[in-house]
């Protein structure tokens, strides 16, 4: 099956989220899985004040990781970065599980640059 996980770190050292990653998919190799890509969105703005660990947190490290693997190591992923205090919050998305759905999925996750329709209209536009 193929997961995306999403990571946010605490801001600061960019080795404490190498590392994170790092084992994240250390546990996919080595359970059999394979690990498709990491997306380092870099550190940004919380949507709102996070709470986690005794320690309030307004912004973030985000990165992405696409792994194919089986149920029980997505839960032993979960179960690990739940109890590392570096991280404030993260979500693993099954993104499919046959092999119609998932063949054309990239590793990479792009961000997306266009945030309103209004700038999408306008993009499409200057195209034509």
């Amino acid at each position: 099956m193929l997961y995306e996980l999403i990571a946010i770190v605490r801001p600061g050292s960019l080795n404490e989220v190498r590392e994170i990653a790092r084992n994240a998919g250390t546990q996919v190799i080595r359970s059999g899985g394979v690990v498709r890509g990491f997306t380092n969105w870099g550190a940004f703005r919380l949507p709102k004040v996070t709470t986690k660990h005794q320690a309030r947190y307004s912004e973030g490290h985000h990165f992405i990781m696409r792994f194919d693997s089986s149920g029980s190591v997505q839960s032993s992923i979960r179960r690990t970065l739940g109890l590392d205090p570096r991280m404030i919050n993260f979500a693993v998305i099954k993104l499919g599980d046959k092999l119609e759905e998932i063949k054309d999925i990239d590793g990479k996750v792009q961000w997306n640059n266009v945030s309103t329709i209004a700038d999408q209209i306008k993009s499409s536009s200057v195209r034509e």
